[in-house]
């Protein structure tokens, strides 16, 4: 036990328990060397800036003119003589009144300016016996107008890439329209096979009329071709696209018109 605490003795502490005396007295010095500074300074700056003196404003004064000098007489004619005011009033005439209009004579222009009138023609009766027939309303023929539907007939086209399989055969077409309006040209996307058969159809835009657009697609599914392109063993192996172009004629039967109802009496 006593090897241990002189080998505790020997070795020196982690933290210092002596009283901290020599930091207070720095502590108290640098305080009183700093309010020293102050005042010196403070002292230094009454004298080299010394307080500044605040003047002030001169109290106002008002001048009036009197008459009963002979400086304020000459001054009052100088203005009455020079006044800009006097010199550009507008004086009113005697016996006018503010707010009241002056009275204007109206002269009317045909009092001034006669027209010439044109005189009548003179009388002159018709003493020709009259006609047993007079003449009455002329009676104008409806005359019928040819149709603008374009072509006679309907005519359905296809693009140059379809040359190659002769001219396509058609069956008997007969379209008829839902609506009063005209028909715009319709064009398809078509493909071919091998055989000359279309199989498949694709509407690129609408005629106007939802039921002819289904009708021009039958008729162009139903066309085939003259000629046929034996490549290949299969026959759908390949497909040339092409577009088909449809003109409608005068061939397109217009809607048909309800008759209207009879109300019984």
């Amino acid at each position: 036990m006593n090897s241990v605490a002189s080998e505790l003795a020997a070795e020196p502490l982690l933290f210092s328990w002596d009283s901290p005396r020599r930091r207070r007295a720095m502590l108290a010095a640098f305080l009183v060397l700093s309010l020293m500074a102050h005042a010196l300074c403070f002292y230094v700056f009454q004298i080299v800036y010394p307080t500044p003196v605040a003047l002030l404003p001169p109290p106002a004064r008002v001048t009036f003119i009197a008459p009963d000098s002979e400086e304020g007489r000459t001054l009052l004619r100088r203005i009455d003589a020079e006044d800009p005011a006097v010199a550009f009033t507008t004086h009113p005439a005697p016996g006018a009144r503010v707010g009241v209009l002056p009275r204007t004579e109206h002269l009317p222009s045909y009092s001034t300016l006669k027209p010439i009138l044109k005189e009548l023609p003179p009388l002159q009766p018709d003493l020709r016996v009259p006609s047993s027939r007079p003449p009455s309303a002329v009676h104008s023929i409806a005359r019928k107008t040819a149709s603008t539907r374009g072509t006679p007939r309907t005519y359905i086209s296809f693009s140059k890439e379809l040359d190659q399989f002769g001219a396509p055969t058609m069956p008997q077409s007969g379209f008829a329209a839902s609506n009063e309006e005209t028909p715009e040209t319709l064009r398809f996307r078509v493909a071919v096979n091998d055989l000359g058969e279309i199989l498949y159809c694709f509407p690129i835009n609408s005629s106007g009329d939802p039921a002819l657009d289904e009708q021009a697609r039958l008729q162009v599914v139903r066309s085939r071709f003259s000629q046929n392109r034996q490549t290949s063993t299969k026959p759908d192996s390949s497909l040339v696209w092409a577009m088909a172009t449809i003109q409608w004629g005068s061939d397109v039967t217009p809607p048909q018109q309800a008759p209207a109802a009879t109300v019984p009496p």
